[in-house]
Order: structure tokens, then sequence, then C-alpha cells
């Protein structure tokens, strides 16, 4: 079931969130996030009207997906950036498409110009993802960022609602 999220579900989005800090380079977060750091996000999210979902089987929680600014100009209010993330227990069950599905709809719905999603690499699932809901890479920035004393490209895809 996909619904809108609630601050109760801050220590369970942190769970999961958490997992892609210290093992992956999908995020570039370094340290775990606290359970308070996650509800401020949700309230601020709130506060702007945009959608932040989560899918939830069997009352467990299992992934995310939200909407928020991509960058802090007015200019670009039309323009948002796109999360999601999915316990990785559950991953490659489909849930990452519901929940995108669900929140590009949602994004349409208030009226957003284009989705930025911004993808670490190496990460194929997620340029899948992409692929298969109409997102355009825009671009390849080579060596942007560095986790786990690795270099990392950064690619931005674009789709147009």
């Amino acid at each position: 079931m996909i619904r809108n999220v609630k601050l109760s579900d801050a220590e369970r989005i942190a769970e999961i969130y958490n997992y892609y800090i210290e093992n992956t380079a999908v995020t570039f977060d370094e340290n775990p996030v606290a359970e308070e750091k996650i509800r401020q996000k949700i309230e601020d999210i709130r506060a702007k009207n945009y959608p932040f979902i989560v899918y939830e089987e069997n009352e467990q929680l299992i992934g995310y997906a939200y909407i928020n600014t991509w960058r802090p100009h007015s200019a670009y209010n039309i323009t948002l950036e796109t999360t999601i993330y999915l316990d990785m227990q559950h991953a490659g069950k489909g849930l990452g498409t519901k929940l995108y599905e669900a929140l590009i709809e949602k994004s349409r719905e208030r009226n957003i110009h284009s989705l930025i999603a911004v993808i670490s690499l190496p990460n194929d699932c997620s340029r899948k993802l992409h692929e298969n809901f109409g997102f355009q890479l825009i671009g390849n920035f080579k060596e942007t960022g560095i986790k786990f004393n690795k270099l990392i490209d950064v690619e931005f895809w674009q789709k147009f609602l």
C-alpha cells in the first residue's frame, strides 16, 4: 500500500537510509542520520506541500519517495529533485516502480514542470528505473564526489511532466 508519510515513520526511514549511507555510494552522506533529522525533513517537505510517500506491506514500511527543492532560487520552483529508497531486502520486486509511479502522478497534480534525478555511479538499477519512466540522461559529472576513498561520477536525469 502506498500512503502519505507520517512523522511516526521517521525511525524506519532512517533505518532504510542508514543502510545506504553505511554500505553504498548512492548517497554522499557519510554518517548515519538520526530519527529527528528525518522528522525535520518530513516536516520541511510537508510545509512546501510536496509529496512524501511510503510503501507499506504487512504493516511494515519498506520504501519511501519524495520530491524536494532542486536548487534554492525561486526560479527553480518548477523543477524538483526526486528521491527514492527501498529496504534492500525488498529490492527487485517492482516496489520502486510502484512508488515512483505514484510520486510522478502526485508531482503532475502539483503542476511541477520537470523532475531531476541525481544518480551516483555505478547504479544500474536506478538508471533502469529512470529510463523506464522516460527520464533522459542530461549530463555526467566525472569524479564529482568521494566516498569510501573512491572518486564517484554523478549523473543528472530529467523528466518533463
